[in-house]
């Protein structure tokens, strides 16, 4: 028996195996929608492959251009937000400044420190309303123990009415704005009673 024979009988014919081959290669093309050709010749095989790697080198730098644009643009709408993150706060703090400027005129043609008072002391309390508006809070400081977190400490001094580390003083208010320290209080904390000296 021929070994041509042999390997017909055994299912090894190397012709049936190269179709088979070419039969699966298409399938698999034909799945990422790709169309194949009614042929078995090598030739048209090759060029069929060679102009669907084409295609899919095309797509590629098709998606690579589309992912870069995307990443620019990304980046200039976060320069952008970033650029103006602060513009409601600060037409809040417009207003607060126009009715500063309203005071010192009233107080400048009234001729008397009654209406600058009043008036400063309105635009305080806007002014407040306005930090409380974004999250922005006062740090309460006299009173309390001495905490290098929210205070700085810029002197210490003997004291009957305070412990030692207490807050005795605040010279400079401090804030914080959700859980993160805007400027710590400057403060002048307490030693304790003073000692007598011997």
């Amino acid at each position: 028996m021929s070994q041509e024979s042999s390997n017909k009988q055994n299912g090894n014919d190397p012709l049936e195996s190269d179709s088979m081959a070419s039969d699966s290669v298409f399938e698999s093309l034909e799945q990422d929608g790709f169309q194949a050709v009614d042929t078995e010749s090598p030739e048209q095989v090759v060029d069929l492959l060679e102009q669907q790697l084409v295609d899919l080198r095309e797509r590629e730098l098709k998606a690579q251009a589309e992912l870069e644009n995307f990443r620019k643009r990304l980046l200039r709408d976060t320069e952008q937000q970033l650029k103006y993150a602060l513009l409601p706060f600060v037409r809040d703090l417009v207003e607060v400044v126009d009715n500063l400027n309203r005071a010192t005129e009233a107080a400048t043609s009234e001729g008397g420190t009654d209406g600058l008072v009043n008036g400063v002391k309105l635009v305080q309390a806007q002014f407040n309303q306005v930090l409380a508006k974004y999250s922005c809070k006062p740090i309460v400081s006299v009173g309390q123990m001495f905490d290098p977190n929210f205070h700085q400490a810029i002197a210490q001094q003997p004291s009957k009415e305070h412990a030692a580390g207490i807050v005795m003083f605040e010279t400079s208010l401090g804030y914080v704005m959700h859980d993160r320290v805007v400027r710590p209080s400057m403060v002048i904390v307490s030693t304790g009673p003073a000692t007598p000296a011997s």
